[in-house]
């Protein structure tokens, strides 16, 4: 309920080092393109700082222990007990706001204070435990971290209380039921009382004791379900045998057929291993694909039962608080709003993608004929063989890009679309936890600063994987706090003093704006290749330009959704709607006008040369993330409460009903499909951004990419309002579909009508 969580000084002279003289050669490669002709400016000082700032290598050391300022500016953050203390400290404070919240019946202005109390609250909890969730997943330092994880668990814990605390789902029942109080309140705060009286009444809050007990139990066991769901230790699955004669024919297998025929005998590939895609991709003798297909599918019965009892658990807590199922409970306050809905949409796009993806089934199966197979019947173990995938590739040939320079593209196209740029900014002693981490200013040019993104972007040991954006802190009016009537004990031992310390950094003075605001923080991860004296700088891989805008785009939606309430900033909305902004970036680099804001001399101008050549299974596999999101429904309806249920079970009629490729009998997938945990009863959300994205790229951006107008239009109608209005309402206004506007089975009907076959999308991305 409290919690809505899960991220210069340069000089102005031409810089002589390898990675800007390794720009000024792509942007020549670039210029060679041209012949329609775009207006794009000659790099400026903070172009080119950008390109420094990420192309130029820099020391691997670990930021100084000497450091004069802590973790983002907080002064008191600067060793891993003072994490401790701060956990204290917060804890301390949110207890007597609390309080005080508890005490709003006995005076009437404080009842008009406690939406806004209740968001204080929420916000002061969750800017420490959002921060060390960052720092356990980012800091190299072991006692950071377990000092991160304490006052997470500390502070989650007291939050848990909180999500269950009658007396203060009674104080805000009593504010909604009051005319005069409830009238008052701006449609922007009504929003944020909604988004707590509906968590409240998720966990359960006008139960019984003995009910309520019961749900915390509940609660407890599905977190520690989840967590052994999710435990890469218990996915340890046992390797195919394969024979060096199943070998014969690997094309760019020598390595493996040497050491199968030298030991002589079988080979043992692991799921997952360099060898299993070689053999799955390249192997001409189908049972090598088979065997390795069948070890990477199966699961252990503990794996099962772990599954099949969080999903049981599940629905039991759903049917605790009145609900048909988790999915009936988790639904009715997302764009979908229902399980029935999400069938509708779900069922619409099957039926709009699989004449596609059959299509491309039968070319497949006609490519197994002309081998000398008697069946054309396309088997699991056949569609990556028959069809490698393909990596992601720009739509127009372009030169390397490296990191710089993608950053400076990024830059120009905020300056088109929004006014707003990127600067690099200069990163105090012990304000970072590496000395890889850097820190950008986001700076609206009527505005000024609007916040700040760190970049942790290079691979490196102990650092967790993949791509992710933090909101460290998010966008919040703090000027009308009224801390002067929290409740004060005079006897704290010094931590209100901490706790205030950690506040007053985070309050900035707005240009044009009324009052003192949060500026929204976040932090990207990624695991991209430090650059080295003596490789140069980082060339990106188009998969990870792409990574980057999608990140970045979650990025800007944190930083353009300022908001009064924390609760309702920027990130922080629905989730079947929080990856628009995101997929939507990567849309832009369908555009060889926006392709050409990567060239840093502006003498390019790029055409039009015809798509990159599609890969001819993306409707394949978007079918098989259609049946994914249906089994995630499936698995979270009121079914799985049957004596009888058998995930596999389910699995295999799945697909053998509505699937294009048979289930292979021996095999359970589901337990691999980890987005069951994280994304229950909502997998579907990602098609439905990607629809939706699509959507809005078609008839919105991809005429003129680079309008100001149409980036206005999008920032004022959309981004700025983060989870403050309702989403169909955004979305009905920027594509001019007023029958969207009440979000009924007909409006997720039409979006389910709608193309994402032709989307840059790498599937599974979040």
């Amino acid at each position: 309920m409290l919690a809505r969580t899960a991220r210069y000084a340069l000089h102005k002279s031409p810089f002589r080092f390898r990675g800007c003289l390794h720009a000024k050669q792509n942007s020549r490669s670039l210029s060679r393109l041209a012949s329609a002709y775009t207006s794009v400016a000659p790099a400026s000082s903070d172009d080119l700082g950008l390109v420094y700032l990420f192309d130029q290598p820099r020391s691997n050391a670990k930021v100084s222990s000497l450091a004069y300022t802590g973790i983002f500016g907080h002064h008191n953050l600067t060793t891993p007990d003072s994490f401790a203390t701060l956990a204290d400290a917060t804890l301390l404070r949110a207890q007597l706001l609390t309080e005080r919240i508890l005490r709003a019946r006995d005076s009437r202005q404080e009842l008009f204070q406690v939406v806004k109390n209740l968001d204080r609250l929420s916000d002061m909890l969750c800017s420490v435990i959002d921060l060390a969730e960052l720092i356990r997943n980012a800091h190299p330092d072991r006692a950071w971290v377990e000092s991160a994880n304490s006052a997470y668990e500390k502070l989650c814990e007291f939050m848990n209380v909180l999500n269950t605390h009658v007396e203060l789902y009674d104080v805000l029942r009593a504010v909604l039921a009051d005319p005069t109080v409830a009238k008052s309140l701006s449609s922007e705060a009504y929003q944020t009382a909604l988004i707590f009286y509906r968590d409240f009444e998720k966990s359960g809050i006008d139960m019984d004791p003995a009910k309520r007990d019961h749900f915390v139990s509940l609660s407890s066991e599905i977190l520690v379900l989840g967590r052994q769901f999710l435990d890469e230790s218990t996915r340890t699955r046992e390797p195919a045998l394969i024979s060096s004669k199943e070998l014969i024919g690997l094309k760019d297998g020598s390595r493996l057929k040497l050491q199968a025929k030298v030991t002589q005998r079988d080979l043992h590939v692991y799921p997952g291993s360099l060898q299993a895609q070689m053999i799955m991709r390249s192997a001409p003798i189908e049972e090598a694909r088979y065997k390795v297909y069948v070890a990477a599918h199966k699961s252990t019965q503990e794996q099962l039962d772990v599954l099949e009892r969080l999903l049981q658990a599940r629905a039991e807590l759903a049917q605790l608080v009145g609900r048909k199922s988790f999915a009936d409970m988790t639904l009715d306050d997302k764009m979908a709003k229902s399980p029935e809905n999400v069938q509708h949409f779900l069922d619409t796009l099957m039926d709009h993608t699989q004449p596609h993806a059959r299509s491309a089934l039968n070319t497949l199966g006609a490519r197994k004929v002309e081998q000398g197979h008697k069946s054309s019947i396309i088997q699991a173990w056949d569609r990556d063989y028959y069809c490698p995938p393909e990596p992601p590739a720009p739509p127009i040939a372009l030169p390397s890009l490296t990191l710089g320079t993608v950053f400076m593209g990024l830059s120009r196209l905020f300056k088109h679309l929004y006014g707003i740029s990127l600067r690099p900014a200069e990163v105090v002693p012990g304000e970072v936890w590496h000395s890889d981490v850097h820190k950008l200013e986001v700076y609206d040019e009527e505005k000024g600063l609007l916040g700040w993104i760190y970049a942790d972007l290079f691979a490196r040991r102990g650092k967790s994987c993949g791509a992710a954006h933090y909101t460290v802190r998010c966008s919040r009016r703090a000027d009308d706090d009224d801390t002067a009537h929290d409740l004060v004990t005079p006897d704290d031992g010094g931590l209100l003093a901490v706790s205030d310390s950690f506040e007053s950094v985070k309050r900035h003075r707005v240009k044009g704006e009324e009052g003192v605001f949060q500026l929204p923080l976040v932090v990207l991860l990624c695991e991209f290749t430090r650059p080295t004296v003596s490789r140069g700088a980082t060339v990106l891989e188009w998969h990870e330009v792409l990574t980057l805008f999608h990140e970045m785009g979650h990025a800007m939606h944190s930083m353009i959704g300022r908001t009064e309430y924390h609760n309702v900033a920027g990130t922080r909305c629905a989730t079947d709607f929080v990856e628009l902004p995101s997929i939507l970036m990567e849309h832009f680099l369908n555009s060889p006008t926006v392709l050409s804001l990567f060239d840093i001399d502006g003498s390019s101008v790029a055409r039009q040369v015809g798509n990159h050549h599609a890969d001819p299974c993306r409707s394949i596999d978007t079918h098989s993330q259609i049946l994914l999101a249906m089994l995630d429904q499936a698995y979270h309806s009121p079914g799985v409460l049957d004596p009888a249920f058998d995930s596999t079970a389910a699995l295999a009629r799945l697909h053998n009903t509505r699937g294009l490729i048979p289930h292979v009998p021996g095999t359970s997938f589901q337990t691999q499909f980890g987005h069951l945990f994280g994304y229950g009863a909502t997998y579907y959300s990602y098609l439905f951004d990607r629809a939706i994205a699509s959507r809005v790229w078609r008839n919105v951006f991809s005429r003129d990419p680079l309008s100001r107008e149409t980036g206005e239009k999008y920032k004022n109608e959309v981004l700025r309002y983060g989870g403050g209005k309702d989403p169909w309402e955004m979305v009905g206004e920027l594509l001019g579909a007023p029958e969207l506007k009440t979000g009924d089975a007909e409006a997720m009907r039409e979006v389910g009508r709608w193309r994402i076959e032709d989307d840059v999308s790498v599937p599974g991305r979040h």
